[in-house]
């Protein structure tokens, strides 16, 4: 589990398509050099690269290695990453981690493409068009979605077969993730913001009758928010 909030930009040391060494499996392996975080590291840890959950199969003070996946090269962009390629990372949220993002699985969605970047004042408005449209219904306006690892605010959404999202980055971030220095054309990962999915479940098995009573609590948690905000408002009339 992870909360969006990007720690550091990582660079790839090393891209083995073909890692034949116990800590690459046979597989793609990808190293990246990242001090910054690894004085805590353990073998086995999660770490999230451009917003994909792996698993750290090697390390020394300044570099960690993980493997990657065929079903993960197809779904995200790490398959595009070549030496010297910069990466969002983020370590697995601990006791202590302060929720400034929001729960974010590391389990990439779509990809999706940049349309266009435009200058507004300081900041810069992304748009991106999603490769499965289908990830449109859980993206809402004001809502979040977890690009290339970072958690930002959807603030303008287009649906249909065409559609796309807007995101807004200030300053402060586009000194912090790879994304600020994307252009049209390249991809992101996305992941979409898991409240949406797990309320589509719970009131499609409502409508089917196979909730099993997740309806119930959730009608439960939706009717005391009401609650509290009508007796909120009656204290201010």
């Amino acid at each position: 589990m992870f909360t969006g909030l990007v720690e550091i930009i990582g660079t790839v040391a090393a891209l083995e398509e073909l890692d034949q060494t116990s800590t690459g499996g046979g597989g793609t392996s990808i190293t990246i050099s990242a001090e910054a975080i690894l004085g805590d590291a353990n073998l086995g840890d999660s770490i999230s690269v451009n917003g994909t959950c792996l698993t750290v199969t090697e390390f020394d003070k300044s570099t960690f290695k993980v493997g990657v996946a065929p079903e993960t090269l197809r779904r995200t962009n790490l398959g595009s990453l070549v030496k010297g390629s910069h990466v969002n990372l983020e370590r697995a949220v601990s006791a202590s981690t302060r929720m400034g993002g929001h729960f974010v699985q590391g389990h990439v969605d779509t990809i999706a493409t940049i349309q266009s970047v435009t200058p507004d004042g300081n900041a810069l408005t992304f748009r991106f068009k999603p490769r499965d449209p289908a990830v449109l219904r859980y993206i809402v306006e004001k809502g979040y979605v977890t690009i290339d690892g970072a958690s930002l605010t959807v603030t303008k959404v287009e649906d249909g077969p065409g559609g796309w999202w807007e995101v807004m980055l200030i300053a402060y971030t586009q000194e912090k993730v790879v994304t600020a220095a994307k252009k049209p054309g390249e991809d992101v990962n996305v992941e979409v913001d898991q409240v949406g999915k797990y309320v589509e479940k719970s009131v499609a098995g409502y409508f089917e009758g196979t909730s099993n009573g997740e309806f119930a609590i959730l009608e439960k948690m939706v009717s005391k928010l009401v609650d509290e905000r009508l007796k909120a408002l009656g204290k201010q009339v």
